[in-house]
């Protein structure tokens, strides 16, 4: 396989995964306000709601689950976390939610697996 169709098919996987991850959040109770939201600082995956919290959600899909956690590297984690404080600087609307940052693994086989506070910082502006 080449390499261009080789990416077609991770870009596709990508994009099945997250559907999956908005049925699983909407089943949970949570309000999807945005898919693939760009920020100076990189893009979202998935921007949802349920009561005060605000979730920023990313979405990995790996053959299994120790993969698809170590796909959030530290450096992600710090890019996630900017953008999710430039959003709330610039949403008057988001200023009075908690921000999160959580994780949604898609391993084949098995229910994605949604981790809450993916990356165990609590998030003050």
């Amino acid at each position: 396989m080449s390499r261009t169709a080789r990416g077609h098919a991770a870009f596709r996987r990508g994009r099945w995964a997250e559907r999956l991850a908005v049925a699983l959040l909407w089943l949970k109770g949570y309000r999807l306000l945005g898919r693939n939201v760009r920020t100076p600082f990189g893009e979202i995956d998935l921007l949802a709601r349920r009561g005060r919290v605000l979730a920023v959600i990313e979405v990995k899909a790996r053959p299994d689950l120790a993969t698809a956690r170590a796909a959030i590297s530290p450096h992600q984690q710090a890019r996630l976390l900017n953008a999710v404080a430039w959003l709330v600087s610039r949403r008057p609307d988001f200023k009075d939610l908690q921000p999160r940052c959580d994780a949604l693994l898609i391993v084949p086989g098995y229910w994605p697996r949604h981790v809450v506070n993916a990356f165990g910082t609590e998030i003050h502006f």
